[in-house]
């Protein structure tokens, strides 16, 4: 009985797909294993019309690692808020070279400090994730929010015009600065 090549080639083609799913073949990244993450990808990620952070929290405590979760999403919220409202607050002092321009700026950075140690205006959660890991006896909670710009902006355009600190030139400098975001995150909202 004669054995021919194409009869061989399919048993040949088998036992090396078997031999490389062996431990030795495997290539193994030196970063470790990709891991995909709950609330991870463009949906959950910042644009022109979202502020979006997520946040974990692992915790024997179902309580305390949802709390840690909020509390880190919620940063990513605010720190994106305030990176963005110093870019704009940079950037008006970069247009404007009169003498109340810092003091603008400075007066409008202290109205977005205190509003996020307040409160963020229409934070809404997009998604909540707890997973109990039975060999650690920990909960993971994985959340995501996000906060409309445009509803931001205006919450701020509020505080603003409530603001007994700030004189009337420099909230109408504010408010000027401030209905230039609405607008943008307006257009964005309607494309």
């Amino acid at each position: 009985m004669r054995l021919s090549f194409h009869r061989l080639l399919p048993a040949v083609a088998l036992l090396a797909a078997m031999a490389c799913t062996l431990p030795a073949c495997k290539t193994a990244s030196p970063a470790g294993e990709k891991v995909k993450m709950p609330f991870s990808g463009s949906k959950y990620e910042s644009n022109n019309r979202w502020f979006r952070g997520t946040g974990t929290g692992v915790s024997i405590k179902q309580n305390i690692a949802r709390s840690k979760a909020d509390l880190d999403a919620k940063n990513q919220v605010a720190a994106q808020v305030g990176t963005n409202i110093r870019a704009v607050a940079d950037q008006y002092l970069g247009q404007t070279e009169n003498a109340e321009a810092a003091d603008v700026a400075d007066k409008f950075q202290s109205l977005v400090r205190e509003v996020m140690n307040t409160e963020l205006a229409d934070l809404r959660k997009i998604g909540e994730e707890t997973r109990y890991n039975e060999a650690t006896k920990e909960y993971t909670q994985y959340v995501a929010y996000e906060i409309k710009k445009n509803a931001m902006f205006r919450f701020m355009k509020k505080q603003a015009k409530a603001d007994t600190k700030i004189n009337e030139a420099t909230r109408k400098k504010i408010e000027e600065i401030l209905d230039e975001e609405i607008r943008k995150a307006d257009l964005e909202d309607h494309d």
